[in-house]
């Protein structure tokens, strides 16, 4: 069986639905993993979905992918704009990674407009909602078909 796509989501995603729903809207966590499976499947891919509050948790789980994912979609939340070792983990994975957030990161305060992720993504989906990991999941599939 194929390798699925991690799609790893970093501190209070776990509040989608409920927190500040003028900025993250109301789907919840789960909607959007339904989503993202239903696309990636669609395309051939299956996922694996995480969340967790911790920084150790998403480095153990990117260098996990290593051997046992094909790709990478993460949203960091906060750890993207702080996390030197979120980065190194992922330089160290040596897979391909999207980094997607649901909100306009550059529209926001301005320590949010710094990304340690970005350097060593393949490329960055943010703004558009929920539907970004959807969106996430069509670019990292065509990336690994080609």
């Amino acid at each position: 069986m194929a390798k699925p796509i991690y799609v790893l989501n970093g501190p209070t995603l776990n509040m989608l639905g409920t927190r500040e729903p003028e900025i993250y809207g109301t789907q919840t966590l789960a909607d959007i993993e339904a989503m993202t499976a239903e696309r990636a499947t669609s395309l051939g891919h299956s996922i694996d979905f995480r969340q967790s509050n911790s920084e150790g948790q998403l480095v153990d789980w990117v260098l996990e992918g290593r051997e046992q994912a094909c790709g990478i979609i993460l949203n960091g939340a906060a750890y993207t704009h702080t996390s030197v070792a979120l980065m190194d983990a992922i330089s160290a994975s040596e897979l391909p990674v999207v980094e997607v957030h649901i909100s306009n990161i550059f529209k926001r305060e301005e320590f949010r407009h710094h990304s340690f992720v970005s350097p060593v993504s393949l490329g960055v989906i943010c703004g558009l909602g929920p539907i970004g990991y959807v969106l996430a999941v069509e670019a990292l599939a065509t990336h690994l078909d080609s």
